[in-house]
């Protein structure tokens, strides 16, 4: 077996909360707990789950936005979990990150040239300022906008051609793992389709690996080798794309699926519909943390904490009734 590009071992990611005459910490919200997985190079997995989930905290915890509460973070064999200095400098040019809002992650008091080449600058990576801006306009090239638009600042541009100026901006560095924090959902849905295409062409020709972090499902499908399913901070089924949405094991899963909406909704499953909302992570529910809305909830799902085993080949689920 080839090592995988990036493994994650049991990570946690906590925040406190202060409070009181001394601002000492009153409690935590548990954004993230004990999240195991490998990702193979050239692969995209697709993170799935409600809004407040932890889908974007586990994602910033994988490239050191974040430190990590627990766990460990591998990175080709190498453990990156407490890396600092030059040496994560230089871990930093291999993962990078486009983020959900262009128009927030783009400094609107620089133009798009200056934009690409501060990564450049910043790591070191051409000397020359000409070798610099032949590199911008293989960029700006590469995900297709044209070079006049160089000079231009982010606030001349629409949602999508920021959200490409975001995608050549991750690319500068010549990374090998790109985490996609929902880099459609603030686009219309016919500029979607563009910027998805446009990831997919530019993983096929640059050898990228993609987490690929949505809340619609249709997309992530589309996208995704496979697909992970995370509630309240953990993950509660993972498998092949295409198995997943063919043969969903977990209760919660199922209930997300049966919300796509579909062109002829009478050939269409009856939608299960969750009762109460999504439990707070500052303190989570006993038990299975799904417990609450399950509709096949038992009595020992309150206290057993159900381990993320395999229900089928490579197909893991942490549900006591599957």
């Amino acid at each position: 077996m080839s090592t995988p590009l990036l493994k994650v071992e049991n990570v946690t990611k906590s925040f406190p909360i202060h409070g009181g005459l001394f601002s000492r910490e009153v409690a935590s919200v548990k954004a993230v707990q004990g999240i195991s997985f490998e990702i193979k190079k050239g692969e995209t997995l697709g993170l799935v789950g409600e809004s407040g989930c932890g889908k974007s905290t586990l994602g910033r915890c994988l490239i050191r936005l974040h430190d990590v509460t627990s766990g460990n973070i591998f990175y080709n064999g190498k453990d990156i979990t407490h890396i600092k200095g030059e040496e994560l400098r230089e871990m930093r040019r291999k993962m990078q990150i486009i983020f959900q809002d262009p128009f927030a992650s783009l400094n609107p008091r620089m133009t798009i040239g200056s934009i690409l080449e501060e990564p450049l600058i910043i790591h070191n990576l051409f000397e020359s300022a000409k070798d610099r801006q032949d590199r911008i306009s293989q960029l700006i090239d590469l995900v297709g906008l044209r070079r006049e638009h160089l000079n231009r600042y982010p606030h001349e541009f629409s949602g999508g051609q920021r959200q490409r100026v975001g995608i050549a901006r991750a690319l500068a560095v010549n990374p090998e793992l790109i985490v996609c924090d929902e880099p459609v959902s603030a686009l219309d849905v016919s500029i979607q389709a563009q910027v998805i295409n446009l990831l997919m062409e530019l993983q096929q020709k640059l050898g990228l690996t993609y987490i690929f972090i949505a809340h619609d499902l249709k997309v992530v499908e589309h996208v995704s080798n496979r697909v992970a399913v995370m509630y309240l901070g953990k993950i509660v089924e993972m498998a092949e794309a295409e198995e997943l949405y063919r043969n969903p094991k977990h209760p919660y899963t199922k209930a997300l699926l049966s919300a796509i909406p579909v062109p002829d909704p009478r050939g269409k499953e009856e939608r299960i519909i969750l009762t109460g909302d999504v439990p707070s992570p500052i303190n989570p529910p006993s038990g299975c943390h799904f417990n609450p809305r399950c509709p096949i909830a038992i009595d020992d799902c309150k206290t057993i904490v159900p381990p993320l085993e395999e229900k089928a080949k490579d197909h893991v689920a942490a549900c006591i009734r599957v």
